[in-house]
């Protein structure tokens, strides 16, 4: 394969996002192991996710002289990465609210299941054609094994929070911004590269979740701290389930339609699961295990489909 095919490949877009998904599914354990040592809330953490990840991308921008790809994405597409990067930090908040009001599993498989079906819908009605029978059954696969991971495998154990109707529509609204989000930023994805890119939309996300870590402040909530640990996991969070995480999501939608693209970053459950059997001990199941396998089954026949089943492959130039 030469190198030109290499980077319009779908499969090498979807084994980017796949890990994507991956540092993704590390994510709940960074923030269980902060709050396990300093009770700082889920927004604050978020904050200084995304403002640790701006700032690392922003000296990276600096450091290989891409200011200028950066001011001209910024000049030419400002309302496009405005809604991307606002969708991308709506999207963390609206689901951390949704598991505090009805449990993780309920805002898990609302959230993360809503959104692959809303870029099916928004592809279909896009390119002016119904879904093929093989992306059908590939989504049918995918959230069944969300739903199987989720009820089964450690993610809340099938409770449900204080609050079960707006956590649903927390969960609701937090799958339309993922989708949302995802949806505006492929075309900017095939037009622009994943430094510039990801270095945009974060720090846009971080100016959006700033009001809220200051709101922590201004009620006396923790949302400082010298603890080497939470200090180290609070950089893990930002460099990799951030930075390098949303690098490799963009750098996959470059060659990956945004509806298959969201169907692969549900291996972030999985890894979630995994991760919480290692090394919180708990027990995945039989139910769990089936999950993973469809999921894994689903991004498999992602990767076996043909180009011209999925988005276009080559750089869009459509307006804002």
């Amino acid at each position: 394969m030469s190198a030109a095919a290499g980077r319009h490949d779908p499969r090498l877009g979807l084994l980017q996002i796949s890990l994507a998904g991956v540092l993704w599914g590390t994510g709940g354990l960074g923030v269980q192991v902060v709050r396990d040592h300093v009770p700082m809330s889920v927004l604050t953490i978020s904050a200084w996710r995304m403002g640790l990840a701006a700032a690392v991308l922003l000296l990276a921008v600096v450091a290989l002289r891409a200011g200028g790809s950066l001011a001209r994405l910024l000049r030419e597409r400002p309302r496009r990465v405005l809604l991307v990067g606002c969708g991308t930090a709506a999207y963390q908040a609206l689901y951390f609210g949704a598991v505090v009001a009805v449990g993780v599993t309920v805002a898990t498989v609302v959230s993360l299941g809503l959104a692959p079906v809303l870029l099916t819908v928004a592809d279909a009605v896009r390119h002016g054609r119904r879904p093929t029978g093989e992306r059908l059954l590939v989504l049918a696969a995918a959230l069944t094994g969300l739903v199987l991971v989720s009820v089964f495998a450690g993610h809340g154990g099938g409770t449900t929070g204080p609050h079960p109707g707006l956590g649903v529509a927390l969960a609701v609204a937090s799958g339309a911004a993922y989708a949302l989000a995802t949806a505006l930023g492929e075309p900017l994805a095939r037009a622009t590269g994943p430094l510039t890119l990801t270095t945009a939309t974060t720090s846009v996300g971080a100016l959006a979740l700033a009001p809220f870590l200051l709101a922590d402040a201004v009620r006396g909530e923790p949302v400082l701290t010298s603890d080497p640990v939470v200090v180290t996991t609070l950089v893990y969070l930002g460099l990799m389930t951030m930075a390098l995480a949303y690098g490799l999501l963009y750098a996959g939608l470059r060659t990956a339609d945004g509806s298959a693209a969201v169907v692969a970053t549900l291996l972030e459950p999985v890894t979630a699961a995994l991760v919480a059997a290692v090394f919180l001990d708990e027990r995945v199941g039989v139910g769990g295990v089936v999950g993973t396998l469809l999921i894994l089954a689903a991004v498999g026949g992602l990767g076996r489909r043909s180009p011209d089943a999925g988005g276009p492959l080559t750089p869009a130039t459509e307006p804002d």
